[in-house]
């Protein structure tokens, strides 16, 4: 059994965020790691954006990442020589890519200037590049939310001027049906 544990989180006056934390439901609440946090993790955040074009942003170990992603035959695409974007990848990709890539940290986006239609966002991804997820600070507004995936730690952090804890709350609690996944609202 784990917990997830969600909340809003205090990150300044200019921040609106909400904190996911996945750990195991004992007295030591460790954080979840493996295949069954990877399975967790992607049913949240393809539960988190929904319908609105969304992508994960890798801009640390991009070697490993357009590797593995030509192995797999995942699409992406690089934004620049040191930031990949994979646009919605679907449910087994997104799922072995956490796996893959759990212990570093990555962000996501949706709603926004992702691709497609909306067209790029390379300003944030060349931040991104620069500056890693400290670049979602200055973005997260324009998007449905910018996330900070620490998944080695069980943690993703939403920053979102849409989405707080209730919604997150709506939004996961059936994909997570059957996966010995209870929410909890820290006290």
């Amino acid at each position: 059994m784990y917990l997830l544990d969600i909340e809003t989180l205090d990150l300044g006056a200019d921040v609106r965020a909400v904190g996911l934390d996945l750990v195991e439901a004992d007295e030591n609440r460790e954080p979840v790691r493996g295949t069954d946090a990877a399975r967790i993790w992607s049913r949240v955040l393809s539960a988190m954006a929904g319908e609105k074009a969304w992508a994960l942003d890798f801009f640390s170990h991009v070697d490993r990442v357009r590797d593995f992603c030509e192995r797999h035959q995942i699409a992406f695409r690089e934004a620049s020589q040191r930031s990949i974007v994979i646009p919605a990848p679907e449910a087994a990709a997104l799922e072995s890519l956490i796996d893959r890539f759990q212990n570093e940290t990555f962000g996501a986006r949706a709603g926004g200037p992702v691709n497609g239609d909306a067209g790029t966002d390379s300003a944030l991804e060349g931040e991104l590049a620069r500056r890693g997820v400290d670049a979602y600070h200055q973005a997260f507004a324009r998007y449905l939310f910018c996330a900070i995936c620490g998944f080695e730690d069980g943690s993703l952090v939403l920053l979102s001027e849409k989405i707080g804890a209730g919604e997150v709350i709506r939004r996961v609690r059936p994909v997570l049906q059957g996966l010995g996944v209870e929410i909890h609202l820290p006290a």
